[in-house]
């Protein structure tokens, strides 16, 4: 059988656009999981991040919650930012301390990031996260100190459209148990980091 030129350039431009992917419609921004609350989109140069490594010093008494928090940030693909504690070669990006108040600027705050000129500072607070308080659990604090690592790594408070560990209200994400990173933070991790 024999095809004339005419068929034969119908069914090559067939071919063509049987190959082309579908076309990809554009993700209203209010819906991308890396959403943030207050507009920004999550920033590196508002991280802790010094290239692609997060030197952290030690000086808070939940070394249990900054373990926890710093495994769950580098675990499975979450790997382009190194994350350890510094060296005698190395300066710290982040110092853990601990604060221990509920005053005003510190009520129902369990926990903060404090970026600085030179060291920033993750500070846990004891008032609420010490045993017999309000929040005095292992589950409670890893959950913050990993919500605080997140800021530490350039995260926003995310919208609450997608379940995430780093939304503003910290009841919701002690209700829904999010004790790491969701799928949308790992989004918006690979979004920021690559």
């Amino acid at each position: 059988m024999r095809i004339g030129s005419t068929a034969l350039a119908a069914a090559s431009a067939a071919v063509v656009l049987l190959a082309l992917p579908a076309p990809v419609h554009a993700t209203p921004a209010a819906a991308k999981p890396h959403t943030c609350v207050d507009g920004r989109p999550d920033s590196r140069g508002r991280s802790s991040v010094d290239g692609d490594e997060l030197a952290w010093d030690d000086a808070s008494k939940f070394d249990d919650a900054r373990n926890h928090a710093v495994k769950v940030w580098t675990a499975g693909t979450l790997r382009q930012v190194g994350i350890g504690p510094d060296g005698a070669t190395s300066y710290a990006d982040l110092e853990w301390r601990d604060a221990n108040s509920t005053a005003a600027d510190w009520h129902l705050v369990y926990g903060k990031w404090d970026p600085n000129t030179g060291t920033d500072h993750l500070w846990m607070n004891r008032a609420y996260l010490d045993d017999r308080k309000a929040l005095g659990s292992d589950e409670h604090r890893r959950r913050v100190a990993v919500h605080e690592l997140g800021h530490a790594l350039g995260f926003c408070h995310k919208a609450f459209e997608y379940p995430s560990v780093m939304w503003e209200d910290y009841d919701n994400i002690a209700t829904r148990r999010i004790n790491g990173p969701t799928s949308n933070d790992v989004t918006a991790y690979h979004a920021l980091w690559g």
